[in-house]
């Protein structure tokens, strides 16, 4: 009898464990991929890049009022605004070398845009802004920035952020009292706070950056770091950006001159920032004059130059007028005259008063754009 061959066990039992065990990764590998998709979309949010859009949220400003500002609370008016005052880091480049500058920000909108001074955040390779009450700092873009009025928009990705009130560019007068806001010379913790009173009104500045008018000069210690911080009255409310203080340079001695950009020049510009968002701010409107202050004691700005072919040629200005005004406005120094040209249009027509050979006239010019240099 020949022999018998073993017989091999039936395979089906052992396929079905196969196949069980393979569907039991399978499953074990989806849920994996399930949490580690769900991780990924937290992870996202949490880090979002801040949108590169303005924001449409209209600004908090206050109407005008109609009593006397309070006695000035400070502890009340520095509670009242810390929610809305940033920190403000930008990491700059040139070249090779790499720096770090420090400033601080007023936030606009509950949905993370803000406000700092230009310098700021000039150069700038990465922008983070640290909120109140937050030990991290958040990334920020910037929207846009206005070197000639020393102004930048900035953007967080946020929601529920207490935005700053502004009061009415009119409701401010010299003497009132005032609390400036910032993280003066970067110092740990809290932003500082500074006290002092609006020592004069509608002050300009001009060098080879930026021209600015209608600051207000006070004498509330102002340090670096203060720079884009909030000045406000005695409601807690914005009545200016803190921007620079007077250096004593040699023979010269300034104390307590501290500068803010006033609301009647920072709340229009902070429009044209927004409409600048992923383009081109307007062009600036150009007469053709090389300007130089009087030093005979008059205000206004002398013309040392009048640029060939250029408005103020054919509007016939002479090198040696003294320009005292513009639309009616009264002209202070060369630094206002320059700030206002360059807040005009092209096409703008513009009607100068001129004191020449001991006299008054108006003359008529229609501004252009800057010849490309």
């Amino acid at each position: 009898m020949p022999p018998v061959e073993p017989i091999a066990p039936p395979a089906a039992p052992r396929l079905r464990r196969a196949y069980l065990a393979a569907l039991v990764v399978a499953l074990v590998a989806w849920a994996a991929g399930l949490l580690g998709a769900w991780m990924g979309v937290r992870l996202a949010n949490d880090d979002r890049a801040p949108a590169r859009e303005a924001s449409t949220l209209g600004l908090v400003k206050v109407a005008p009022r109609k009593d006397p500002l309070p006695d000035m609370d400070v502890y009340a008016v520095a509670a009242a605004i810390a929610p809305a005052v940033v920190n403000v880091t930008a990491v700059t480049k040139n070249g090779e070398l790499v720096g770090e500058s420090t400033g601080t920000g007023v936030v606009l909108t509950a949905d993370g845009e803000i406000v700092t001074n230009a310098h700021v955040v000039e150069g700038a390779v990465t922008v983070s802004v640290r909120v109140p009450g937050e030990s991290e700092p958040r990334g920020a873009v910037v929207l846009a920035s206005d070197r000639s009025h020393d102004l930048a928009l900035l953007r967080i990705d946020a929601d529920g952020l207490a935005p700053a009130e502004f009061a009415d560019p009119q409701d401010i007068r010299v003497g009132d009292d005032v609390v400036a806001v910032g993280y003066a010379l970067d110092l740990d913790g809290d932003p500082s706070v500074t006290v002092g009173i609006v020592s004069a009104l509608n002050r300009t500045s001009v060098d080879e950056t930026k021209a600015l008018k209608g600051l207000i000069q006070t004498d509330a210690p102002i340090s670096s770091g203060n720079s884009g911080g909030p000045l406000v009255n005695a409601l807690g409310q914005v009545v200016g950006i803190t921007t620079f203080i007077a250096v004593t340079e040699q023979g010269v001695t300034a104390n307590n001159l501290g500068f803010a950009i006033s609301n009647a020049e920072l709340l229009p510009e902070i429009d044209v920032l927004r409409a600048a968002t992923g383009g081109e701010l307007p062009a600036a409107g150009y007469l053709g004059v090389n300007l130089s202050d009087r030093l005979d004691g008059g205000s206004g700005a002398l013309v040392a130059e009048v640029v060939k072919g250029s408005p103020a040629e054919d509007a016939g200005l002479l090198a040696g007028d003294a320009i005292v005004g513009v639309n009616g406005q009264v002209v202070t120094g060369r630094a206002g005259l320059a700030a206002t040209i360059r807040d005009a249009q092209p096409g703008d027509e513009l009607t100068l008063d001129v004191r020449r050979s001991g006299k008054t006239i108006s003359v008529r010019a229609t501004l252009t754009t800057r010849p490309t240099e």
